[in-house]
């Protein structure tokens, strides 16, 4: 079991949470997208079979699989046409915040979810103590992985929601030099994730995320006290 461990993001009995996680985080991220673009008068992603909570759409193997090893990877991106929009900018900076925004909902209702079941009395109600584990595990995966996915996805660096928000914000002259820095996008995006630096930029993310799902559950349980 610990050999098993050191080959993945998560221990091995906390892995299965991190997974339908991921799959219930991702696959609605996408989703969002997608019915947005389309609500919008872009139907490129319908007709392409990806305005669907069927996750098997939505996902990339490789993304997947480095998700499970190093705890980052990626979805397949849906598709957009913003010649489609009416309303090009302003339907393009909504169809790319949905994605992060679907994952600050789930993650609010899962933290107001599992808050109500603390404050009563379900949790300690529960005699078989693999179920309190199981339930609490996957909560507090799940919520704060969602958090962070909202803000993780905010940053304007491509190929994020954020520097497609940004990018459809400023001007044109702007936006043809941000288009210029793209082809380096990719590598910095890799030194911010997976080198030391990712202690200043994904370690605060994770620690911002943990400390909304606890201010948040705090505050249903308050109200609910």
């Amino acid at each position: 079991m610990e050999v098993l461990n050191q080959f993945f993001f998560y221990d091995l009995d906390r892995l299965p949470f991190f997974i339908l996680t991921i799959i219930i985080a991702f696959t609605v991220h996408e989703f969002s997208h997608a019915y947005f673009a389309n609500k919008f008068g872009d139907p490129t992603a319908r007709l392409l079979g990806r305005m669907t909570l069927n996750p098997a759409v939505h996902f990339d193997l490789f993304g997947l699989l480095l998700l499970v090893i190093a705890g980052f990877g990626w979805a397949r991106p849906i598709p957009v046409n913003r010649d489609n929009f009416e309303k090009r900018r302003m339907m393009s900076v909504v169809v790319s915040a949905a994605g992060p925004l679907s994952n600050l909902l789930l993650a609010v209702l899962g933290t107001i979810t599992y808050a109500l079941l603390v404050q009563f009395g379900v949790m300690e109600s529960i005699e078989n103590q693999r179920i309190v584990f199981a339930i609490s595990t996957f909560f507090s995966i799940f919520n704060v992985t969602n958090f962070f996915l909202f803000f993780f996805n905010l940053i304007p660096l491509p190929p994020l929601d954020g520097y497609r928000i940004v990018e459809e914000l400023v001007s044109p002259s702007a936006r043809m030099s941000l288009h210029k820095l793209e082809q380096w996008s990719m590598l910095i995006f890799l030194i911010l994730v997976i080198t030391p630096l990712s202690r200043y930029t994904i370690t605060p993310l994770y620690e911002l995320s943990m400390s909304w799902y606890v201010g948040i559950a705090h505050m249903i349980m308050t109200i609910f006290a």
